[in-house]
C-alpha cells in the first residue's frame, strides 16, 4: 500500500504541474472563448479532487500517521479554496464584464493557492518515499574523510 500511496502521489504532483500548463493554454488562447480553460477546469475540478482523495485511502490503508493522512487531505481543501477564489475573482467585474482591481488581486491569490499546493504535495511524495523506503532502524550514519595529503 505504501508503494501505491507513491505512485499515486507522484501522480497528483505531474496532475497539478499540468494544471499550471492548462491554465496558461487558457491565459494564452487568442480569441479566448469560453473552452479556453476547459482542461484547466476538467483537471481542477475533477482529476485533481479524484487523485486527492484516492491519496487519502491510500495513506490511511497504508496505516501513515495521522499528519500524512491530514497531508494527504490538505490539497482537496485547497482545491476548495482554488473554486471560491476563482469565483470571486470572476464576481469582482465591473457592469461590462471588464476586470476590476479587486477581482484581479483575488485572481492572483488563486495562483498563490496553486503554488501552496504544489508545495504541499511535494513534501506528501517526499514523506510517502520515505514511508515506503524507511532507513533500519540500527543504521548509523558514515561520515568519510579524505586522507589528508603526505
Amino acid at each position: 500500500m505504501r508503494k501505491a500511496l507513491v505512485l499515486v502521489s507522484a501522480l497528483l504532483l505531474v496532475a497539478f504541474a499540468l494544471q499550471f500548463v492548462f491554465a496558461a493554454v487558457g491565459a494564452f488562447t487568442k480569441p479566448a472563448g469560453d473552452g479556453a480553460y476547459a482542461l484547466h477546469s476538467v483537471n481542477g475540478m475533477v482529476v485533481i479532487p479524484v487523485l486527492t482523495l484516492l491519496t487519502v485511502l491510500l495513506a490511511a490503508l497504508a496505516r501513515a500517521p495521522g499528519r500524512v493522512v491530514g497531508l494527504a487531505a490538505l490539497p482537496l481543501a485547497l482545491v476548495v479554496l482554488q473554486a471560491l477564489l476563482a469565483m470571486f475573482a470572476n464576481a469582482f467585474t465591473d457592469a461590462s464584464g471588464a476586470s476590476t482591481p479587486v477581482g484581479l488581486t483575488v485572481a492572483g491569490l488563486h495562483a498563490v493557492n496553486g503554488i501552496i499546493a504544489v508545495h504541499v504535495v511535494v513534501g506528501l511524495l517526499r514523506t510517502a518515499r520515505e514511508l515506503a523506503n524507511p532507513a533500519p532502524a540500527d543504521a548509523q550514519r558514515v561520515v568519510v574523510r579524505e586522507a589528508e595529503p603526505a
